[in-house]
């Protein structure tokens, strides 16, 4: 089957898969003095120590995957990421998306789920509030305030969504960075061969799924 790579696992890891996440949380959980130190200084709460556990126990790994994912030129089979690409801005999207193209080998298959966009914009316009349409789309629109907010801001970062997406623009992102036959699938439905335990239906409620394969 392949290497398969679940990159922005959160904590919805693939049993079976190479699993990645990139939260500062979990390379600074590698190192139990540094855990402890930031726990004292009040910058990692209860969540974040929590993630801590989690990501030790589950075996998650760490990857900054705009800058590259760790695997050699077309050694993976599959990728998978499931609400991440919304956590990026319109220079890291891409960026992102060409780095599984390089690491895909001929024949592979990029899988993205995202929030979707459109049922949340034709609510909206069918007569909906402006200021609920733009909290549901969670974008990251307040700065921190207060100094520990801030300092938590710097190491962590933001967990908003920098940018939304439909079916529609997702393809074609998918496309510009050279991937064929993209297509929006139904949840539960997918061209990857022998899934196994891959969420096919990974918050359904609210996603839309795209599927493309490297020439």
């Amino acid at each position: 089957m392949g290497i398969r790579v679940n990159i922005g696992c959160g904590q919805s890891p693939t049993p079976g898969w190479h699993n990645y996440d990139n939260s500062p949380a979990i390379w600074i959980g590698q190192s139990r003095l540094a855990t402890g130190g930031l726990r004292l200084l009040g910058l990692l709460n209860a969540g974040n120590l929590s993630y801590i556990e989690y990501c030790r126990r589950n075996e998650i790994r760490h990857a900054d995957a705009v800058k590259r994912i760790p695997y050699g030129d077309g050694s993976v089979s599959v990728i998978y990421s499931s609400h991440m690409l919304e956590h990026l801005d319109r220079t890291e999207a891409p960026r992102f998306i060409t780095e599984c193209h390089r690491a895909l080998a001929a024949g592979g298959i990029l899988r993205i789920a995202v929030p979707d966009l459109l049922p949340l914009a034709r609510t909206y316009v069918a007569g909906g509030s402006a200021d609920v349409f733009l909290s549901s789309c969670v974008l990251e629109l307040d700065k921190p305030r207060g100094l520990s907010a801030r300092l938590h801001y710097f190491i962590f970062g933001g967990r908003e969504h920098h940018w939304m997406y439909d079916g529609a623009s997702l393809s074609r992102l998918m496309s510009q960075a050279g991937f064929v036959g993209t297509a929006i699938l139904e949840a539960g439905r997918t061209s990857i061969p022998d899934p196994g335990d891959l969420n096919l239906r990974e918050r359904e409620a609210e996603s839309v799924y795209v599927e493309g394969r490297k020439p």
